[in-house]
């Protein structure tokens, strides 16, 4: 027997209808659990933009003003190479800066338009020796007002402690959507088997006329689909707030130096998505098979 499309539509509506609470309550965690799955590893993404700068033991950035001199850029050079406190320093080119800035910036081309290399600062990013806080500091201090530095930022142990706060934040955020993500699966399967329950007449009558079981199936499939489907255009929605009224916020003008790069790319926040609506997809299907098939084989 094969089956219409516009029935199935339709018999995948009535069966969302009849439960109408049930299929809400479904909808709503499923959404949220994704949500959170989602804002799991964009906050990862933007951390690991955040800090990028900070890696390979680097403590501190020395910030050249653009327009400062050779002579200035030697006596800065000069006091790095000289310091027995400093393991190794890299100086990175206003060419260089500029595109680190296009890359932080993809999201918001009219930036891009009105800057020019010669306008980024060149800077140091310098190593210590010792990584102690209190070392760091005093370093970073010797640099701080000399000519031609525009700007002295310090990681010492703020950008640990953001590290650390965002691994702490990350598990939470994974941890509760695992929990919700295990309640929307058990929903999703109560809201199916309670619709093939609700119609148990209708089902044997059916099979006597020779439905076949995937004509039987395929309307409950639809139904855990659309559920998952519904919840995952919420989660988007969510998550589409969550980085611009959230995450963006950290990389304004006027926030952290320490945070600037905290941002969440356009191919991230897409990979993110799909991988949203593939996790919903996922559960969706293996909830609806689970319930038919214990179904019909009974």
């Amino acid at each position: 027997m094969t089956i219409s499309p516009i029935y199935a539509l339709r018999e995948t509506g009535q069966n969302l209808w009849r439960n109408v609470l049930l299929t809400t309550a479904t909808i709503i965690t499923i959404g949220v659990s994704l949500l959170m799955f989602g804002s799991f590893f964009m906050f990862d993404y933007a951390v690991d933009n955040a800090t990028q700068r900070w890696e390979g033991g680097i403590e501190f950035v020395i910030w050249m003003n653009p327009d400062a001199s050779v002579e200035q850029d030697a006596a800065i050079q000069e006091a790095l190479n000289s310091s027995p406190q400093i393991q190794n320093h890299t100086y990175v080119d206003q060419f260089e800066t500029f595109e680190e800035f296009k890359e932080l910036f993809a999201d918001t081309p009219e930036m891009i338009e009105v800057v020019t290399p010669e306008a980024m600062p060149p800077s140091y990013r310098v190593v210590p020796l010792d990584p102690d806080a209190d070392v760091v500091a005093e370093l970073a201090n010797q640099f701080r007002g000399r000519p031609g530095v525009k700007e002295v930022v310090s990681a010492n142990e703020t950008i640990r402690a953001i590290q650390d706060l965002a691994d702490r934040v990350g598990l939470f955020l994974f941890l509760g959507s695992f929990v919700l993500l295990a309640a929307a699966t058990l929903l999703i399967l109560t809201n199916i088997v309670s619709a093939i329950r609700n119609r148990g007449q209708e089902i044997e009558i059916m099979k006597v006329v020779g439905a076949t079981n995937w004509f039987i199936r395929i309307p409950f499939m639809l139904e855990g689909l659309a559920q998952a489907m519904i919840g995952a255009l919420f989660a988007w929605g969510g998550l589409y707030a969550f980085r611009r009224f959230v995450i963006s916020e950290f990389s304004e003008p006027d926030g952290l130096e320490l945070l600037a790069g905290f941002e969440v790319s356009d191919n991230e926040f897409f990979s993110t998505s799909i991988l949203v609506l593939g996790i919903a997809i996922a559960v969706s299907v293996v909830d609806s098979l689970v319930a038919v098939t214990r179904y019909l084989d009974a």
